[in-house]
């Protein structure tokens, strides 16, 4: 076979192994239940006092869930919210502080934006440092 046959095979298997990728992600990424859902909230203060939050809300994620009740504040980025206050505290990053979100005790490896919410969950929240 000639070079040329050959680089239009492989742009080919890439271009369908590119399209292939796409559509697993898009029909395997988690999705929020759609509706009203009620969730839990726990912040945990630097202090060590803990608020819990019940939260009824129509959103798909834990964003617009918290930012509905008014807890979180941050800086926009390329990957969504940095959330930077919970609840009136802010994390002070001259002390390596940052909030950790965590699902019934698990650390989420998504940002608030990514974090697709159902009816029923639990999540938490307190600053850890890094």
């Amino acid at each position: 076979m000639d070079s040329k046959k050959t680089k239009i095979i492989a742009g080919a298997v890439l271009a369908l192994l590119v399209i292939a990728a796409l559509l697993l992600f898009v029909f395997t990424r988690p999705a929020g239940d759609g509706g009203s859902k009620d969730i839990v909230f726990q912040v945990t203060h630097s202090d060590g006092s803990v608020k819990e939050f019940d939260i009824s809300t129509d959103s798909e994620n834990l964003r617009g869930a918290l930012e509905q009740e008014g807890l979180i504040s941050g800086e926009e980025s390329s990957y969504g919210l940095y959330v930077t206050a919970i609840d009136g505290e802010t994390a002070d990053d001259s002390l390596s502080q940052w909030w950790c979100f965590t699902k019934d005790g698990v650390m989420l490896n998504t940002g608030v934006d990514d974090t697709m919410i159902s009816d029923g969950e639990h999540y938490e929240a307190a600053i850890d440092t890094y």
